[in-house]
């Protein structure tokens, strides 16, 4: 994938001066103080500037979102220890290519001088491949820097990430776009021919990625147009970018991960917002309605028993619909469960019985709970002692329905909220009998 700052793979400088270059390729950084948008790991307190600042690089993995610089970083890194710059692509490399970059940084290290491995896109390699990096990260013929937009705990060998330190890039604000935008026009001697809201609205559509920023910036300045675009007169002329969202990778599960919280945390506006976000990102739909429904019975529960039946209706509703129509029902259900009751109660307590299941998985009920439909079930106890609680004063026997020597547990403990809160009595007024009954 490409970076912010990409460049030919064996780093050697441009041999074709006097070619055109696009301006991603003449903005380019000389100096790690001039990366825009990653002061936190950059700065005198940031991890890589403290690693500078005390002459000890470590093999490092750069994650973060396309175009906020990890190229770039790893080639300036490379520059200021004095290291061979080598660039990879695990897209494109193989074993072959490993080999041949193994073999040539053997022979830099034999010549005195030190090599930096950059990966891009690494969690492309598979684990045979990511082993191989090994042995020549220890021995020191490699520093290497991996470049991924995948989160590494999920996709780089435990190995490499002992031997490697984790740097977390940024997407890059509004702020740094701007930033951009004005090295932009001062590189190219003139003003963007933009309103400041359709100025504002160019740093929206590069989303955070400042290689897409200035290749629109570029793109804007090519126009001959008099005067200065309004929003919709740029909106004409440029597409909006998709927005960076993989169904099966990292940004799919963060997404579905903060729909979830919004919801639990009672917050329609942002669920809504993240529900948007997954839908404007090509996600299906159906799967939102099963997350929704999961959503209903995990933290809305028994506090609002309506609440799955409005899950499961505005499932078989866009079903019968299809989209877009049928997306508002889920846009319902949403905000729905957003501002229901919230209790995880039941969740709980299934979770602790089946703990204790597990604990317990070989013992048998009680006798007095068992049907003997036969002579000699009969007469080795089972039944004996059953007490129909039908017949019982209230309708409640108060018999034990554990199993022998299993003390019992309390399992489900309703909160005072919503319908619960009437569950609960019922709970508490339950226990009094039984205790009443049991004599305790």
């Amino acid at each position: 994938m490409a970076d912010l700052f990409d460049s030919s793979p064996d780093g050697a400088p441009d041999t074709h001066a006097d070619a055109p270059r696009p301006l991603a390729d003449r903005l380019r950084p000389k100096a790690l103080d001039e990366v825009i948008g990653q002061e936190a790991v950059l700065g005198p307190d940031g991890p890589l500037g403290a690693m500078l600042a005390a002459g000890t690089l470590s093999s490092l993995i750069l994650w973060g979102p396309p175009g906020v610089g990890k190229t770039t970083i790893a080639r300036l890194l490379a520059k200021a220890t004095d290291l061979h710059f080598v660039q990879i692509s695990a897209i494109f490399s193989g074993v072959p290519e490993l080999r041949k970059v193994f073999e040539a940084a053997k022979m830099r290290r034999q010549n005195g001088q030190g090599t930096l491995l950059f990966v891009d896109e690494i969690h492309r390699f598979n684990k045979a491949q990511q082993d191989g990096f090994l042995p020549h990260m220890e021995d020191g013929t490699i520093l290497l820097i991996g470049a991924t937009t995948e989160n590494p705990s999920f996709e780089l060998n435990a190995a490499v990430l002992s031997r490697a330190q984790v740097i977390t890039l940024k997407r890059l604000s509004l702020a740094d776009l701007e930033r951009m935008a004005e090295r932009a026009e001062h590189e190219m001697g003139r003003k963007l021919p933009l309103t400041v809201e359709a100025r504002d609205v160019l740093m929206e559509m590069a989303d955070g990625d400042g290689r897409a920023m200035l290749n629109l910036i570029e793109q804007v300045m090519a126009w001959k147009v008099p005067g200065s675009l309004a929003p919709d007169a740029l909106a004409k002329r440029l597409m909006r970018r998709a927005a960076k969202y993989d169904k099966s990778g990292d940004e799919h599960y963060n997404l579905i991960s903060a729909l979830h919280k919004s919801v639990r945390g009672s917050d329609p506006d942002a669920a809504l917002y993240w529900f948007a976000r997954m839908l404007e990102g090509g996600e299906d739909p159906r799967f939102l309605a099963r997350r929704l429904t999961r959503m209903a019975v995990e933290d809305i529960g028994l506090a609002d028993p309506q609440a799955q039946a409005v899950c499961l209706d505005a499932w078989q509703t866009y079903e019968r619909l299809g989209s877009p129509e049928g997306e508002l029902a889920l846009a319902q259900s949403v905000v729905y469960l957003a501002l229901a009751p919230k209790s995880n109660a039941v969740y709980v307590a299934y979770k602790a019985a089946r703990q204790l299941a597990q604990k317990t998985g070989s013992a048998m009920p009680p006798a007095h709970i068992l049907n003997a439909p036969t002579k000699l079930m009969e007469e080795q106890g089972y039944g004996a002692g059953y007490q129909y609680d039908h017949d019982a004063q209230d309708g409640f026997s108060g018999q034990n329905y554990f199993p022998d020597g299993v003390k019992r547990p309390v399992l489900y403990a309703p909160p005072e909220r919503g319908f619960e809160r009437e569950l609960k009595k019922r709970v508490d007024y339950f226990a009094k009998l039984r205790s009443r009954r049991s004599g305790a």
